[in-house]
C-alpha cells in the first residue's frame, strides 16, 4: 500500500514518532491534530496537514489514529465531520489505548458505513515508536487486518490477538495495568531501600539477578530514575486513564480487582498531588516525599 496516501489523526507523543516512520519509509501521508505545533515536524519531512479530520477521511483509504481518550476517539471516528462522514476511508486502523468498549462502539458505528476498524493499540513508550520497537496488538476482521499488515512493521513487532476490535485493547490495558503496578511497588521498595542505606545501582543490579526483576527494575529505573533524568516519556495522567480502564474492564468481566484497585489509587492520589503532566518516572519522587514525612 505505499503507492497509496495514508491518513493519520493525532500526532502528539505517541503518534509523531509512528507517523515520521511511515514517512522515512516513503509513505505519502495527509494528518490532521488540533494542535498546529504537533503538525509542524511532520510537515517538514513531507505531510500534506489537513484542515479537519474529514479531510483526511476524504483523502485516505487508510486511517491511523493517536489520540489520548475514549471521548476524544469517538467524536473523531463517529462525530459531525467525523471519519464515518468520509469519501475515502475504509479503514481505521486505532493504535490509542481507548478500551474495549468505545473500540467495539466505534467499530460498530463505522461498519454501517461499510468501513472496517483495526484495533491496533501499542506498548513501549515514545522512545520505542521512534526506534519501531513497539508491541503492537492487533485484533480485527482478518480481510482487513491483511490489508494493513505489512504497514505494522514499520512500528515494531506484531501479536494478531484475535479478530475482534477491543480484544487488543484488553490486552493492551492488561499490560499496561501490570507494567504500572510494577512501577509503583518498585518505588515503593527503591524508597524503602534508600532509606535503609542502600546503594541504589547495587540494588537494581540484585534484584535483577533474583527472581524480583521486573520490567521497571531492568528498564525504567536503570535508564530513567538512577541517572536522574526521569524522562520516559509517558505521563503520570496516561497512566491513570489506562489503569483506570484496564480495573474497570476487569470487573466488567467479574474478576475482584484487590491488586488494581490499591495501585489505582496510589496513581490517582500521586496525579493530584503532584501534578498529571509528570513524567511517570517521577512517582518514585512522590513516594520519596511520602517517606520523608
Amino acid at each position: 500500500m505505499s503507492d497509496k496516501q495514508l491518513g493519520f489523526i493525532g500526532v502528539g507523543v505517541m503518534g509523531r514518532p509512528m507517523a515520521r516512520r511511515l514517512l522515512e519509509q516513503g509513505h505519502a501521508l495527509v494528518i490532521f491534530d488540533k494542535d498546529p505545533a504537533a503538525l509542524a515536524e511532520l510537515a517538514g519531512l513531507g505531510a500534506r496537514v489537513a484542515d479537519s479530520v474529514r479531510e483526511v477521511a476524504d483523502s485516505a483509504e487508510v486511517i491511523f489514529t493517536s489520540l489520548p481518550s475514549p471521548a476524544i476517539f469517538k467524536a473523531v471516528a463517529l462525530g459531525q465531520g467525523g471519519i464515518v462522514e468520509g469519501a475515502a476511508v475504509r479503514i481505521l486502523v486505532d493504535l490509542s489505548t481507548v478500551g474495549s468498549r468505545a473500540e467495539q462502539e466505534v467499530a460498530a458505528g463505522l461498519l454501517k458505513r461499510g468501513i472496517e476498524t483495526v484495533d491496533a493499540p501499542v506498548s513501549g513508550g515514545a522512545a520505542g515508536a521512534a526506534r519501531g520497537a513497539l508491541a503492537i496488538m492487533v485484533a480485527g476482521d482478518p480481510e482487513a487486518v491483511a490489508r494493513v499488515r505489512s504497514l505494522f512493521d514499520v512500528f515494531g513487532k506484531v501479536f494478531i490477538v484475535g479478530e475482534q476490535a477491543g480484544q487488543g485493547q484488553l490486552l493492551k490495558l492488561l499490560n499496561n495495568m501490570l507494567s504500572t503496578t510494577a512501577f509503583a511497588i518498585t518505588s515503593e521498595a527503591y524508597a524503602a531501600g534508600i532509606k535503609g542505606g542502600l546503594d541504589p545501582q547495587v540494588m537494581m543490579e540484585v534484584i535483577n539477578a533474583g527472581s524480583g526483576k521486573n520490567g521497571a527494575t531492568l528498564d525504567k529505573f536503570p535508564k530513567h530514575v538512577l541517572p536522574g533524568s526521569y524522562d520516559f516519556g509517558f505521563p503520570v495522567s496516561s497512566v491513570c486513564k489506562d489503569i483506570g480502564l484496564a480495573v474497570e474492564e476487569c470487573q466488567a468481566l467479574g474478576v475482584p480487582m484487590w491488586l488494581g484497585n490499591a495501585a489505582r489509587q496510589l496513581w490517582n492520589v500521586a496525579a493530584q498531588q503532584d501534578g498529571g503532566e509528570r513524567d511517570l518516572t517521577e512517582l518514585v519522587r512522590t513516594i520519596e516525599g511520602w517517606s520523608n514525612r
